[in-house]
């Protein structure tokens, strides 16, 4: 059953409050749902489509009660029947018992709709409609009776008269958008929303929700583009409407289009910037880098008296960044990206406002720039700024333990781990710092130790620590029990130790080494595992899919296998925009793997993708 809006739930609260037992009983075609209790077998009849059974027996209930409960289950199964001469007396019965009372009145002109007569239906609710007097409970009671017998178009009528007797054009907004999205009358759900926006801004996030639920295609939005340009020409100034034509341009993909919008309204109304900085996260977190780094030049721009200039200057170089580690911009940027980071360290000093740029400087020298004794040199400073907070200081030690590693200082690296550990002890960040401990360990080749790390950390609140763990302590019971797969793990062990120092080249040939030295070794399905990851960080997603198929194909009861389904679905998802072969993906892992800590969220994708085909 379609959910009521609150004004159309007259009779509803009733039924459940006299009732029991819940039964569909589809009245007039789109009836609420009535419960029962001592009249059960009346209305399975009426369920059961034994109308001639279920009109004896609701003739008596509804005789001995004159209930209005009873009036509309029987008059629903005498029109099933087609006893309209039955159902016409009934209706005049009631009409003359309560003669105030609109529902005899629909109920006439329903009689006339099922009989085929449409012109005398017609008249009956129009004298309804246009009879309505100046009051706002009255128009609401009207509508709900209409909706009530499945007159939809009746009940938008009644309110569109309502707006028109109390001289507001707002008035009814809710109840017309409840109508239009029942209906699915795509137009007028458009046209409803860009009419309310001008006066009701607020509805914006509403408006975006409902029309996204709404759409099936592009086609949609191109008509909604449409209409939003029209309330722009009238009310160019008007911020709602160039938000939710951002939106809708979103939503296309047509990221510069949607910024193009934006930088003409900042540029037309002189506007601080405010709206075209909030839009650009939106174009970051759709990984539309390239225009959020245009957007935010445009506001760098402006010059430094304007307000987003420093915030703007701290979301390109983070946009940059991400390009970067992402594997979507060429490592070569890497030398021009940290001397904008110093720039800006040198112009504003290292300090709790500039500490994002310190650790992304630290970043880069380590992983990228192979200067590690740099980045440790920089983390240590962050350290020494006062007033930090604690999580920024346990999080800049762990940066700093690994940094360690780099530069070939593993026991200051597993102390500091260990630090951080005792300190934050039953928190997030500890059962992360003891994580890495255990990697280092693994490392090192030290596999008692990190197992028994990995016991203690697979009951850790954090589902993916935990999943981590478990997945390494299998990797090591698993692959340490003759000396060759021992060997083999060791070997394995030393290229993710590469692949940590971000030195993925010689790690590759490490991984390809495992299976030359140590044929049919226990550990492949982990290198193949090892070299989709490094191939994904790199961008190489034709490699990766490979990779990462032949693992699910090859290896169905291994430990990675579900997190190579996930990472295929959505690998071919926002990758390679394959929809349908994410979809399969995504539904393999759901009913092959229903153990897996990844179904929840492949569950979730797999329905926003069935639901985007209009399944």
């Amino acid at each position: 059953m379609a959910q009521l809006p609150w004004y159309m739930s007259k009779y509803y609260f009733v039924f459940l409050c006299f009732f029991t037992s819940a039964v569909s009983a589809q009245v007039l075609g789109q009836r609420p749902q009535i419960a029962v209790s001592n009249n059960s077998l009346a209305v399975q009849y009426y369920r059961d489509g034994e109308y001639e059974k279920a009109a004896a027996l609701f003739e008596k209930l509804f005789e001995k009660s004159n209930s209005d409960l009873y009036f509309n289950i029987y008059f629903s199964t005498l029109l099933k029947l087609k006893k309209y001469a039955q159902a016409e007396l009934l209706v005049k019965k009631g009409a003359k018992a309560d003669p105030t009372n609109d529902d005899y009145v629909i109920a006439q002109g329903k009689i006339y709709q099922e009989q085929g007569d449409e012109k005398n239906a017609g008249k009956t609710f129009s004298k309804l409609i246009n009879q309505l007097p100046k009051d706002e409970f009255k128009v609401r009671i009207l509508a709900n009776s209409f909706y009530q017998y499945g007159n939809y178009d009746e009940a938008v009528e009644t309110f569109k008269r309502g707006r028109v007797l109390l001289e507001d054009p707002n008035a009814f907004t809710f109840e017309l958008i409840n109508l239009y999205r029942f209906r699915k009358d795509k137009p007028m759900l458009m046209q409803t929303y860009l009419d309310a926006l001008a006066t009701m801004p607020e509805l914006l996030p509403q408006a975006e929700n409902v029309i996204s639920n709404a759409f099936d295609d592009n086609a949609d939005y191109v008509n909604f583009q449409t209409g939003i340009l029209k309330k722009i020409q009238k009310q160019p100034d008007a911020t709602v409407y160039v938000k939710l034509l951002t939106w809708n341009y979103i939503q296309m993909q047509q990221y510069d289009m949607a910024l193009r919008q934006l930088i003409a309204f900042d540029k037309r109304t002189k506007d601080d910037g405010s709206t075209l900085f909030n839009s650009l996260e939106v174009f970051a977190n759709n990984n539309a880098f390239d225009s959020a780094i245009k957007g935010y030049e445009y506001l760098v721009s402006k010059g430094e008296n304007n307000s987003y200039f420093l915030p703007a200057k701290v979301e390109l170089l983070n946009t940059k960044y991400n390009l970067l580690i992402e594997g979507v911009k060429p490592t070569e940027d890497v030398n021009k990206l940290a001397q904008e980071y110093q720039d800006l360290l040198a112009k504003y000093g290292k300090n709790k406002n500039t500490l994002f740029a310190a650790q992304k400087l630290a970043q880069l020298n380590a992983y990228y720039l192979n200067n590690p004794k740099k980045a440790q040199g920089i983390l240590e400073e962050i350290l020494r700024i006062p007033g930090l907070p604690e999580t920024v200081i346990g999080e800049t030690k762990l940066a700093l333990g690994d940094v360690y590693i780099l530069t070939g200082q593993p026991w200051d690296a597993f102390l500091t781990y260990e630090q951080v550990a005792k300190q934050f002890e039953g928190q997030q960040i500890a059962n992360e710092a003891s994580f890495k401990s255990a990697k280092l360990s693994f490392y090192q080749g030290n596999f008692a130790y990190a197992l028994s790390q990995c016991q203690v950390l697979k009951a850790a609140t954090s589902q993916l620590i935990a999943n981590d763990a478990l997945n390494l302590s299998l990797l090591i019971t698993d692959n340490n029990q003759d000396p060759k797969d021992s060997s083999a793990l060791k070997m394995y062990a030393d290229a993710e130790m590469l692949i940590f120092r971000n030195k993925t080249q010689p790690a590759i040939q490490k991984l390809d080494s495992v299976n030359i030295v140590y044929p049919q070794n226990s550990v492949a399905d982990a290198v193949l595992m090892s070299k989709a990851k490094i191939y994904i960080s790199k961008a190489d997603y034709t490699k990766a899919i490979e990779t990462l198929t032949n693992l699910a194909n090859q290896y169905k009861d291994g430990i990675f296998t579900d997190d190579a389904l996930f990472m295929l679905g959505d690998l071919y998802e926002t990758k390679l925009n394959d929809k349908e072969k994410a979809k399969t993906y995504f539904e393999k892992l759901i009913t092959d793997y229903p153990g897996s800590m990844f179904v929840a969220d492949a569950r979730k994708r797999f329905r926003a993708l069935r639901a985007n085909d209009g399944v």
